[in-house]
């Protein structure tokens, strides 16, 4: 047995039942390798995730593993490795639809790499709230951290990320800066409003996002470049902040609107929000006013009528965002930086149709 193992041995949990009242001994690496017949520094492969073990043996030392309730200490593992198996991951607003899902993903996919995540929410996105967060992270013992921006900072200037910190960015324009994985906002939106012409509509109305956030502005910049392209005229955007609410207050708006019949909006939260006032207005859809949304969300599909939407693959962004991270951690690379960006897809259902006559 090397010393690492000696280390690893006097200092892993739990503790053995002793007779007699006695205390109670730590059950030790060694007592597994010779209950599963195998050498300790095996025992410290499997322990460590590592696999270049042999599925058989792996299994073997795991049953001797629970028989005799051994846990590695992750401390001491820590300390040897120098790594702890987590990866921090920042965020400025959890509410959104995207954000959750980008989470979820990227959770699901570290969890899939024997990874943990630390969550940092900050509640104002600004320079000191920035530092003070990776300052908490790091305190916190993270390998890696994950940055989902959905709001213009890298790009304007208003925040910079800490130097020599392994870090991804998420939904935002950090030029060749940061290492960024994003959905193709331009392209989805694109589709959708090529769908929408390529139905014979005049030109396609827009319900936009904030105007503080990347993403919105990234869409709402090619829906207008799509119009300009195909010489229709261009409407005046109206503006929500991604709630079913603000959805609701536009439908409300462009039901008035009598040369209104095809609206491209931003995410479909606030496609519901409009669909219930085109509703209440009398409008049908698609009948009246064909309606496209953006992300995909899982209830879409029930929306009334079912939404023709831009899927958003949320769980490739996830592991593209991990596997970024991860290429830092273990081979002490640097991922190329500039975006790496997700293709989406065009969903097509009930909520779209050729004009009338």
């Amino acid at each position: 047995m090397n010393r690492d193992e000696r280390q690893t041995a006097a200092t892993d949990e739990p503790l053995r039942a002793g007779s007699g009242g006695r205390r109670k001994q730590r059950v030790s690496m060694a007592d597994v390798a010779r209950l599963a017949g195998v050498s300790s520094q095996t025992v410290s492969r499997v322990s460590n995730g590592n696999p270049g073990v042999v599925e058989s043996t792996r299994e073997q030392v795991l049953a001797a593993m629970r028989q005799l309730g051994y846990r590695p200490n992750s401390a001491a593992r820590a300390l040897r490795s120098g790594r702890f198996n987590t990866i921090g991951v920042i965020l400025f607003n959890l509410a959104t639809t995207g954000t959750s899902r980008t989470l979820d993903a990227i959770a699901t996919q570290a969890a899939a790499e024997g990874y943990a995540i630390t969550l940092m929410p900050i509640d104002l996105p600004t320079q000191d709230n920035v530092l003070g967060a990776f300052t908490r992270m790091g305190e916190l013992a993270v390998d890696a951290v994950i940055v989902i921006m959905a709001v213009h900072l890298l790009d304007s200037g208003t925040v910079t990320l800490p130097p020599g910190v392994q870090v991804v960015v998420v939904d935002s324009d950090a030029d060749d800066r940061y290492s960024v994985v994003d959905t193709d906002q331009a392209d989805g939106a694109e589709r959708a409003v090529r769908h929408l012409l390529d139905l014979g509509h005049h030109t396609v109305w827009h319900v936009a996002g904030p105007e503080s956030s990347f993403s919105s502005q990234r869409r709402a910049e090619a829906w207008q470049r799509t119009l300009e392209k195909a010489g229709r005229p261009v409407p005046p955007p109206l503006r929500g902040d991604w709630s079913a609410d603000s959805g609701f207050a536009a439908g409300l708006a462009l039901a008035d609107e009598p040369g209104c019949t095809a609206v491209f909006v931003s995410n479909d939260q606030m496609a519901l929000g409009l669909l219930r006032a085109l509703h209440e207005r009398g409008r049908s859809v698609p009948g009246d006013i064909s309606v496209v949304g953006f992300d995909d969300s899982p209830e879409a599909a029930h929306y009334v009528p079912p939404l023709t939407t831009v899927h958003q693959d949320f769980a490739e962004m996830g592991r593209r965002c991990v596997q970024r991270a991860l290429l830092q951690i273990r081979g002490g690379q640097v991922p190329q930086s500039g975006t790496d960006l997700v293709p989406t897809r065009l969903v097509v259902r009930a909520s779209t149709a050729p004009p009338r006559g």
